[in-house]
């Protein structure tokens, strides 16, 4: 079964909404299994994000190492236009992105201004979040009671050059990690992120 554009893709913009809500908490898009049928080389999560979020309204740019190709195909799907780091509203890390890629994009992406803090980008970036992962997090702030913890395979450089993007809030990023199986979590610029067990 093909994707709804109407009620599929509300069903993943409200799970979105709800987990940049409730910062660390994993929502799953598991009820759309099997319906992806576009020919992109991602994640079925992060295909259904993109799906929900982009249109010809926004601006893009993808991190892979065929960009020319994926990017062509999401402006097609989405008719998002795709652009340079610096421009996009919307940056998508694709998985065997290598960690130096993610870490210079993030030093040159969007971060929007003090008169426009909206003006900024967001990331969607494939990482595996279960137990056995690279990095232990410890999410606080609006939308957690008390604290949340976190385990991603995004590498303790990854999260640091996050933090160093949000120290002057109002400025900052915002982030969607999608994985496997079908799950996305979301950590907005206002979630404090400590790395457990890094100095």
């Amino acid at each position: 079964m093909a994707i709804d554009h109407v009620h599929d893709l509300q069903f993943v913009y409200k799970k979105i909404l709800n987990s940049m809500s409730r910062p660390g908490q994993i929502a799953s898009l598991q009820a759309l299994e099997g319906r992806s049928d576009y020919n992109l080389q991602m994640l079925d999560a992060t295909l259904l994000t993109i799906m929900s979020l982009l249109d010809r309204e926004v601006t893009f740019h993808v991190l892979t190492e065929n960009e020319e190709n994926v990017a062509e195909k999401i402006s097609e799907y989405t008719l998002a236009l795709h652009t340079t780091i610096d421009q996009a509203d919307f940056v998508i890390a694709l998985n065997g992105t290598p960690e130096t890629a993610i870490i210079q994009a993030m030093a040159q992406c969007k971060k929007g201004s003090l008169i426009d803090p909206h003006a900024s980008s967001t990331w969607i970036i494939e990482s595996a979040f279960s137990d056995e992962q690279e990095s232990e997090l410890l999410l606080t702030g609006p939308g957690i009671k008390d604290q949340t913890k976190l385990r991603t395979a995004l590498t303790p450089a990854v999260w640091q050059a996050r933090n160093a993007c949000v120290a002057e809030y109002p400025l900052g990023i915002d982030l969607m990690l999608t994985d496997e199986e079908l799950q996305v979590v979301c950590i907005p610029r206002t979630t404090k992120v400590d790395m457990m067990g890094v100095e």
